[in-house]
């Protein structure tokens, strides 16, 4: 009897307890393949809440059916003591990729990644400077937990027990080597939000991965085309240089010739920079409205580091004391950058101070909660910390980055004038601002990784170029560098460029390289392929507005039923033709894996067949990209600026058969009239051995004019 009342008595709680899930749990379609899904009480502060664009619905409509492999009611979503715990289904098959820009791992399947906002990789256990609660499966689809707690996930690493364990998971294992082969045989993703009374779930439908990631970017507002400048070269100067040591480099990349769009200045252009006082430190620029002027006149764009920690000597102290956390960093205010009130105080400073005199952008440093994993933890405040808000010192730190982008933005946009930022830190919906992250600590093998990882999340990133340990290393660092999002040069503590001379003391006592020169030019004409490359990046980062397709990305991306790919981490696409597959050190080989069709080594236009591994060799002055046969790939004569009149004369390299059409995206490169439509799309296409244009749009300027068609068998 006791045992049949015990049945019935569950069977009744089973019961009640499935009519409760259902009373809590609401599923909605956010967007045209886009479910959301809540269960609960969601968090206040979460990342969707502060998303800058709203969702491109007719673009996210001419996207193909979605779909994902599992009913999104198996979704399993719980509330504990310890706070909210989500289960997503996962087949054997899938792999997984994404959780923000992870350094030191890929592939996903099989980790416990803890995306956690930090400049520290530690042990690969998520941290990042841009860390996000969401992931892309090879099965067609991607989920994102909308919140800015510090969250676990399970990637198919766990296993319920359930009467009886019938999982797939490692069964009478008879040596570590067995064990370790199995630890992805879960059959869930197994999320934890310790705190949270409650979960919204975004799903991103394919069919494919590449859909999901386009859904995902398309749904965050599209992403971002940043102005032809920002495409160029950027060259930060030593942190301590003055206005006449600033003109000086200036008039080096003019002189010389070589390719210069931004020059950067670092701390001490201020009077206080930790804390930061944004004001400028008159000894060093008696007349900030000059040098502004004048390096304006000669075709640069100036840069100013900063961050968001305010010193009490600031203009901004005063109106941000009330609007503040309640802990110091630096003896300066954290503001509360969650209000909207405190954003438009920071931003309407900086607008009226910088924006409006012809400052071009910004780089915002030590927003990514650096020293979290050490004992000095000085360099940021504390998770306890309190806001004005409501928001918290974990929440806050997760969003810290995202909500200075957002803020500094806001400035920008309304003067009409586009920028790139550099950025410490980010999170998730944030496809559609218009920033770079960077850093200045990590080995090249991790910058080149941070490139393809970056591009499953709606993120760009900059692997940055400073000293090295030789010529071929430096050389090597300046390629990869002009493939990514930013060609970046970081000489905050050299003297001058580090092509010059590699070793930090050395250069700093002005002893040059006995090959300096030589080793300058080479760095010239690589930096001149990025400049002939501005074209073919302007499209594809228009494609990424307008597509949501990410201009650099992973090779599982467009080849996911490819097993090849799922690990492969040092190559990636730039847009549709181009693979890159950079080398580090001083090797001059490296092995190649090339996806299905055939390819074709830009050095040389020998070809190769895909579906296979190659070693390649590849020379300092040359850059490691292979083309896909099809391909057109309009390059441009090299410039060493680009401003408002610049026009590019293209040659357009045809290779091998079935040309496919190509596009270039013309506007006036600077403003945001052309998402009012003011602008061209050139097609580039093939037929009967000559070369066709045909131009469409409202935009009046030539910005490109094709001079000349080359093909390549």
């Amino acid at each position: 009897m006791k045992t049949k009342r015990y049945l019935t008595l569950l069977i009744i709680f089973n019961l009640l307890a499935m009519m409760c899930f259902a009373q809590q749990l609401q599923l909605a379609d956010a967007a045209s393949g886009v479910k959301k899904i809540s269960f609960g009480v969601p968090d206040k502060f979460s990342p969707y809440s502060f998303c800058a664009a709203p969702p491109d619905s007719k673009a996210l409509l001419n996207l193909p059916a979605g779909s994902i492999p599992f009913k999104v009611g198996d979704i399993r979503i719980h509330v504990t003591g310890r706070g909210t715990v989500v289960e997503i289904p996962l087949q054997d098959s899938e792999q997984l990729y994404g959780f923000g820009m992870q350094i030191g791992s890929f592939n996903q399947r099989g980790l416990r990644k803890r995306p956690i906002v930090n400049d520290n990789p530690l042990n690969d256990v998520g941290y990042s400077h841009a860390p996000m609660p969401y992931y892309v499966s090879t099965g067609g689809y991607g989920i994102l937990i909308n919140t800015s707690r510090y969250t676990t996930f399970y990637c198919g690493t766990t296993e319920k027990v359930k009467g009886g364990l019938t999982s797939n998971g490692p069964k009478n294992a008879q040596s570590t080597n067995e064990l370790y082969s199995n630890n992805a045989a879960g059959s869930y993703v197994t999320i934890d939000i310790p705190g949270a009374k409650g979960a919204e779930i975004f799903v991103f439908e394919g069919p494919d991965l590449r859909t999901a990631i386009q859904r995902y970017n398309l749904f965050s507002g599209g992403g971002v085309i940043p102005p032809l400048w920002a495409l160029g070269v950027k060259y930060r100067v030593k942190a301590d240089f003055n206005a006449g040591q600033v003109y000086k480099m200036a008039n080096y990349f003019r002189d010389n010739q070589i390719p210069c769009d931004v020059l950067g200045l670092e701390p001490q252009w201020q009077t206080a920079a930790y804390s930061c006082s944004y004001v400028w430190n008159n000894k060093l620029f008696p007349n900030p409205q000059n040098l502004i002027d004048s390096l304006k006149n000669n075709n640069f764009h100036i840069n100013l580091w900063e961050h968001a920690f305010v010193n009490e000597k600031s203009p901004l102290y005063s109106p941000l004391k009330n609007a503040s956390g309640n802990y110091a960093v630096w003896n300066g205010l954290v503001p509360d950058f969650a209000a909207e009130n405190t954003r438009n105080q920071f931003a309407a400073y900086h607008k009226t101070t910088f924006a409006d005199k012809g400052i071009s952008g910004f780089k915002l440093d030590e927003c990514d909660n650096s020293n979290l994993t050490t004992g000095d933890a000085t360099w940021s405040f504390p998770e306890l910390s309190e806001f004005p808000s409501g928001i918290d010192g974990e929440q806050m730190h997760q969003l810290f980055g995202l909500l200075y982008q957002k803020t500094m933005l806001k400035m920008f946009r309304e003067n009409n004038t586009r920028t790139l930022l550099d950025v410490r830190s980010s999170n998730a919906f944030a496809s559609s601002y218009a920033a770079s992250l960077y850093s200045d600590i990590y080995g090249h093998q991790n910058y080149i990784q941070m490139i393809p990882n970056a591009g499953f999340s709606g993120l760009l990133w900059s692997p940055e170029v400073r000293e090295s340990s030789s010529s071929t290393e430096l050389l090597r660092r300046t390629q990869t560098a002009v493939l990514s999002a930013q060609t970046l040069f970081n000489s905050w503590y050299l003297q001058n460029p580090p092509w010059l001379q590699f070793d930090k003391q050395k250069n700093n006592r002005n002893e040059f390289m006995a090959d300096a020169k030589e080793v300058e030019a080479t760095v010239k004409q690589l930096l001149n392929f990025r400049m002939s490359f501005i074209p073919y990046l302007y499209n594809a980062f228009a494609q990424y507005k307008f597509k949501g397709v990410p201009p650099f990305r992973a090779l599982v991306v467009d080849y996911p039923a490819d097993k090849n790919v799922y690990n492969i981490d040092n190559e990636y696409m730039i847009g549709e033709s181009v693979l890159a597959a950079p080398l580090t050190g001083d090797a001059n080989q490296r092995k190649v894996y090339l996806p299905a069709g055939n390819w074709y080594d830009y050095n040389t236009d020998q070809k190769y067949a895909g579906g296979k591994e190659y070693t390649i060799t590849n020379k300092v002055d040359q850059l490691p990209i292979f083309i896909k046969e099809g391909a057109i790939l309009p390059l441009a004569k090299p410039v060493q600026f680009t401003n408002a009149a610049t026009v590019f004369d293209v040659d357009c390299k045809v290779y091998g058969a079935n040309a496919k059409t190509a596009n270039l995206f013309e506007d006036d490169g600077l403003s945001f009239n052309f998402e009012k439509g003011a602008y061209n799309t050139i097609s580039l296409s093939w037929e009967n051995g000559k070369g066709k244009i045909k131009r469409s749009g409202n935009y009046k300027q030539i910005r490109y004019r094709i001079k000349s068609w080359s093909k390549i068998n």
